[in-house]
This record gives structure tokens, C-alpha cells and sequence, in this order.
């Protein structure tokens, strides 16, 4: 059986994490919108753990560490997709 080895956390994420747990309340309030949390939040978080969010290396659109997708309706609601992002982090995950 594997040891499994533990990683520190960036100081950037450990700083959203206490910002995150220091606003809870304003989060969860209903008023903080999808787009707020991305630019907030998971953006910095994958900017953190080396990720090129705003394609700064200009790469081609087959070879962003990212790719912004367009919203799309839900349940008569629009939401973002974030598919290819979500799969790339499940397939990582094994």
C-alpha cells in the first residue's frame, strides 16, 4: 500500500480560504453572483497552483490551460459551462 504524501497549500490559496471562511455569510446571502466567485475565487485559486487562466503564454485555443465557454440554459436558467475544466480536474483525479 502507497504512503500518501501531504502538500502544503500555497500561501495564495490558504488566503482564500481565510477570506472565503471570513465572508461566509455574505456568500451564502444570495447577493454574490456565479461571475464574482469565478473572478474572486477560482480563478486565483488555479492561478495559484500554476494554472495560465488568461492564457498570458497566447496559446492557441486547443492549448489553454483554460477555455471560457458560453452560458448556456438550465432548468430556464443560464449557467456557465465549465465542462472541459471540471473534466480536466475529474480525469487528474483518477
Amino acid at each position: 500500500m502507497r504512503e500518501a504524501r501531504l502538500m502544503t497549500a500555497p500561501d495564495q490559496v490558504l488566503e482564500l480560504v481565510e477570506r472565503f471562511d471570513r465572508n461566509l455569510d455574505d456568500y451564502r446571502s444570495g447577493r454574490y453572483k456565479e461571475a464574482q466567485v469565478r473572478t474572486e475565487f477560482i480563478d486565483p485559486f488555479f492561478v495559484a497552483l500554476g494554472w495560465d487562466v488568461h492564457n498570458v503564454k497566447g496559446y492557441a485555443e486547443a492549448y489553454k490551460d483554460v477555455v471560457h465557454e458560453d452560458s448556456i440554459r438550465v432548468s430556464g436558467r443560464l449557467r456557465r459551462r465549465i465542462g472541459r475544466l471540471m473534466g480536466w480536474c475529474m480525469s487528474c483525479m483518477g
